[in-house]
């Protein structure tokens, strides 16, 4: 069985597509340049690449959770069809849930309630039957684990598309019911090329 991830992000280029005609004379050559200049310039100062993982997320203060990390590194980079596996460093035993978003917004559960010991799990167990094979949308993808010290008595179920705020707003709902000191949350994310 393989499951699909998917991923996308912010990318806001300004890209100068017009050229003045410049009669040739003296001046001509230094005006040029410096028209040339300045509008490289100015479309790299437009040009902004935004990621900002964990935003506003209300998890818990408690640290439960020390590292979550794509198998290559957070922010490393993939290709669509290959394989992907996440290291989840916990301190102490509990139950994680791990939810991806794409860049379109559709987001997904990978696993739900499992449990895992203190120390390093690596996500999917050989037990899982599973693959994580990327998938399209290219870009950003983002994985979000989320860790309760007790079994949760709900189930997250993700429809429909997400925005940060629906993303966060999402994950909040599901941990109210935990205690701050038994609840965590950690982001990370890779891309997709």
């Amino acid at each position: 069985m393989a499951a699909a991830l998917g991923g996308g992000g912010t990318l806001n280029c300004l890209r100068p597509h017009s050229q003045i005609p410049v009669r040739p004379g003296a001046y001509a050559a230094p005006m040029h340049k410096a028209f040339l200049f300045g509008a490289l310039a100015l479309g790299l100062s437009a040009c902004t690449v935004t990621v900002q993982p964990n935003l506003s997320i209300q998890g818990g203060d408690s640290n439960l959770i020390t590292t979550l990390r794509p198998d290559r590194g957070e922010g490393s980079t993939y290709r669509v069809g290959e394989a992907v596996r996440f290291n989840l460093t916990t301190r102490t035993p509990g139950y994680v849930t791990l939810l991806a978003l794409q860049s379109n917004g559709y987001a997904s559960v990978l696993a739900q309630n499992v449990y895992v010991g203190a120390g390093t799990t690596t996500f999917p167990r050989p037990g899982d039957n599973v693959v994580y094979n990327l998938a399209e949308p290219r870009g950003l993808q983002r994985v979000r684990a989320i860790f309760t010290r007790v079994r949760p008595t709900t189930s997250i179920a993700l429809s429909g598309i997400y925005d940060g705020n629906r993303w966060n707003a999402t994950t909040t709902a599901y941990l109210n019911p935990y205690s701050p000191a038994d609840r965590d949350v950690q982001e990370t994310y890779l891309y997709i090329r």
